[in-house]
């Protein structure tokens, strides 16, 4: 159906470019809400409370560091944050995953055994306690042979761990403060 309007342009002429405007102001929206979003912003959004640079007896022994150990609705969790900028290429079963950018080429040891290495560390102070850990790659990474277990982006972090009910979540936090406070005292929090 073509209806005349001022100037013998019709609707279906103009639908292309309503189709444009919508399209742009989609992208506009998504890239300023993406550049608002931070490590800290989903931290925030995520955490009831964190840890930092905490340090806490191995499973096996010795001792081992976990950058961050986040309080979730979930129970903790453990992240190790990477900021690469590039291609990466890692999987499971790799030993060296390779970053590939414009300029450069790198590789890094596996970030999964260290991080399944934190995930036991943790359980044994806290059994009854739900724990998982993620390795978040910033925004500057990009998977493109597939992604590895327990990699995440922030907006998969924010997706998985993000609870949209607070006060379901503030009930389920209650559970596991007695055991959060247990490894902060042991960690010197």
């Amino acid at each position: 159906m073509n209806l005349p309007l001022a100037n013998d342009i019709t609707v279906a002429q103009l639908l292309p470019v309503l189709a444009l405007v919508l399209l742009l102001a989609w992208l506009y929206i998504r890239r300023r809400r993406k550049a608002g979003r931070t490590l800290e912003s989903v931290f925030n959004e995520i955490a009831f409370e964190r840890l930092e640079g905490l340090i806490i007896p191995k499973a096996d022994e010795g001792e081992i560091q976990i950058d961050y150990l986040l309080l979730t609705p979930g129970g903790l969790l453990i992240i190790d944050v990477k900021d690469v900028v590039g291609n990466v290429f890692g999987s499971d079963k790799m030993e060296q995953w390779t970053v590939i950018a414009e300029d450069k080429r790198f590789t890094f040891t596996n970030p999964q055994p260290g991080l399944y290495d934190r995930i036991a560390a943790v359980r044994q102070v806290v059994r009854q306690v739900p724990v998982s850990g993620r390795v978040v790659f910033l925004d500057g990474a990009r998977f493109t042979k597939g992604v590895p277990q327990l990699v995440s982006t922030l907006d998969e972090l924010l997706d998985e761990f993000g609870d949209t009910d607070k006060s379901a979540a503030k009930a389920k936090i209650e559970a596991f403060i007695p055991h959060w406070e247990q490894i902060k005292s042991l960690a010197g929090a």
